[in-house]
């Protein structure tokens, strides 16, 4: 009766745990965005949830994006990150159980006084910990709250390459048109300088005029060469972005092309829509996990106990092994 109560007594107190409870702390963001007459009037009703397919409707840009997603070594780095904390939280679960070893064993001896032989077979429990004050409970739970914050921080890492490919891509678009007109631009010097050179030496206008013409001449081309340099950086970056060569086909040709598919994030949108983003749903389940810790922290203050149980079998002779009075244990 004095061990089953002692064991019931244990069994109870394993249930307790020193983690505090959990509050979530509250947001500091309005509820909504303003109204009035100096902002859009539209309905406030609940926030779509919003895809970057949806928003970049593009074929064009949804290949780069895909490509990019498939191919970033950060993404790649990320979902390393994520098998590496689920290991560690599977680790850490199997603390909560029993670890069971088992051996068989025959030693033949000779003494000089004739041969001898053991047997035996063996089932031990070893240093397992009664989770009296939920130490290892906190501990398991901190690594379950640290391997779901670092799915959050792969989707944040996804989101943020997205808009990096968008803004590389309609960078793109920009300079490319930006280049065109100083092409355009750096045309119409090289004419104005010609018929300049022709009407100074038809006499009838001054060389400053020429020399005007030469040196607007000179701006354009190097507004031509600028151009030139910044459409190569922007291409470089959607490679480096995406980790492979981007398809010419998938290029825009000019601004007007890149954003005539993008489309428009309603305004009068809930301000609740911060609480789904990635990096802010990290930083929640990494203050979980400090949480778990603290609880963790405490419970080290006190005492420890561990049980090692070893059940078995042993004869002097391989036949006797499991007969009745062959069984051995201790704890």
């Amino acid at each position: 009766m004095i061990r089953t109560a002692a064991l019931l007594a244990l069994t109870a107190l394993a249930g307790c745990s020193m983690q505090p409870a959990y509050n979530r702390p509250a947001t500091t963001v309005p509820p909504t965005w303003p109204t009035g007459d100096a902002y859009l009037r539209q309905s406030e009703a609940a926030l779509p949830e919003y895809q970057w397919r949806g928003v970049f409707t593009d074929p064009r840009l949804q290949a780069v994006i895909a490509d990019a997603l498939s191919n970033n070594q950060d993404v790649a780095r990320a979902a390393a990150h994520i098998a590496l904390a689920r290991s560690q939280y599977q680790v850490q679960r199997a603390e909560r159980l029993p670890s069971l070893d088992a051996g068989v064993g025959l030693t033949q001896s000779d003494n000089g006084s004739g041969a001898s032989t053991r047997a035996q077979a063996e089932l031990a429990v070893t240093g397992y910990e009664i989770d009296l004050f939920g130490r290892v409970k906190s501990l398991t739970d901190a690594a379950k709250n640290r391997y779901l914050a670092s799915e959050s921080a792969a989707r944040a890492v996804k989101l943020v390459l997205v808009a990096d490919v968008a803004d590389a891509w309609l960078a793109y678009g920009a300079d490319t048109s930006l280049l065109a007109l100083a092409k355009d631009t750096a045309a119409a010097a090289r004419e104005s300088r010609r018929i300049a050179e022709l009407r100074y030496k038809g006499g009838i206008a001054p060389l400053s005029d020429l020399r005007q013409a030469e040196i607007a001449l000179t701006t354009a081309e190097a507004d031509v060469a600028n151009q030139t340099t910044l459409v190569a950086q922007d291409l470089n970056a959607l490679r480096l972005l995406v980790g492979n060569e981007v398809a010419a086909a998938n290029l825009p040709r000019s601004i007007d092309d890149a954003t005539g598919q993008i489309a428009e994030v309603s305004a009068g949108l809930s301000s609740e829509v911060l609480l789904r983003r990635p990096d802010v749903v990290e930083a929640e389940w990494q203050l979980r996990a400090a949480n778990a810790e603290i609880g963790a922290a405490r419970a080290a203050l006190f005492p420890r106990i561990s049980l090692t149980g070893i059940l078995g079998l042993a004869s002097n002779a391989l036949g006797g092994l499991f007969s009745g009075g062959a069984f051995t244990w201790s704890a």
